[in-house]
């Protein structure tokens, strides 16, 4: 089967290596936005989407993909995801092929206090969490990158109402990229030290074989089934006391360099997700390093 892969926010600046990895596994990249973008451009359709507050958002987006003959979506905008994955069976009657985590899933990993409550009841090392100002860090329970986040906040005239307060955590943070395959297993976990960050997404990183967290990404992984890509972070203190802040259960910017120190994993969602092949595994080049740099397109 040709498999033609509708892929989100295609006018992110980290938008372009999912398309290209969409293409290098043989598969049509149709990208989305809600204005003109590079993306469109790059891949092989596009479709223009109205915004996903709009009430008929979906109706357009079922429309499209009908009509396109798209039949697999992998999402990555926020504020969409718990609404794909509530439809990934309405989709899969009609063909389409939703690439996600359960909506009970989604709805622990996109609520910050939901997380924290799991991560305390895993017994998985997580900074100090209230749904009052207690602590130094507030930030809202549904936000995403650094939106929102104010430091030292215990004393500033904050409504704490959708927000929740954290410790402050000093270290060393890590993101880490995992590929759960068919059966909820996580078939690659790779550590990477961010090294410089850009409003939320990873800029320069490298792998970094760290026992440590893998051990404590698959104590995760156990608790809760995620499915394809996503992303956790955590601090290690200098003590080497390790601390997870949350969980992005999608395919994320800065994944590039997960790709990169192990294989395509478009080509993993295709092979095994969708026609559950077995995954054997290639080895992961730790050390690797991530340098980005914009890039221009130009257009007539």
């Amino acid at each position: 089967m040709k498999y033609k892969i509708l892929l989100e926010a295609s006018g992110s600046l980290t938008s372009g290596y999912l398309i290209k990895s969409v293409q290098d596994a043989g598969a049509l990249a149709v990208a989305s936005d809600i204005s003109e973008c590079a993306g469109q451009y790059l891949a092989d359709d596009f479709i223009k989407l109205p915004v996903h507050s709009d009430p008929e958002a979906w109706k357009v987006i079922e429309n499209e993909m009908i009509s396109r003959g798209i039949n697999v979506v992998i999402p990555s905008f926020d504020e969409t995801l718990l609404d794909w994955s509530r439809k990934k069976k309405y989709f899969l009657e009609k063909g389409i092929h939703v690439v996600l985590s359960d909506s009970a899933t989604i709805e622990i990993c996109q609520d910050k206090w939901l997380t924290y409550l799991f991560f305390e009841k895993a017994n998985i090392p997580t900074p100090k969490t209230s749904l009052e100002k207690k602590y130094s860090v507030v930030k809202p329970r549904l936000g995403r990158g650094g939106k929102g986040v104010f430091i030292n906040a215990k004393e500033m005239e904050i409504e704490m109402g959708g927000n929740v307060s954290q410790e402050f955590l000093m270290g060393q943070e890590y993101t880490i990229d995992v590929f759960c395959d068919y059966s909820h297993f996580p078939v690659y976990i790779i550590p990477r030290k961010r090294i410089s960050v850009k409003d939320g997404k990873s800029i320069n990183g490298i792998t970094v074989d760290h026992t440590v967290i893998i051990n404590w990404v698959k104590k995760i992984c156990k608790e809760l089934p995620f499915a394809g890509p996503l992303n956790m972070q955590c601090f290690e203190d200098s003590e080497g006391g390790i601390k997870f802040t949350e969980i992005n259960p999608r395919v994320a910017g800065g994944m590039a360099l997960g790709f990169a120190a192990s294989e395509n994993w478009i080509s993993l969602i295709m092979k095994n997700i969708l026609e559950k092949e077995s995954i054997e595994t290639k080895k992961i080049v730790f050390g690797l390093k991530m340098l980005r740099y914009y890039d221009e397109l130009f257009v007539s």
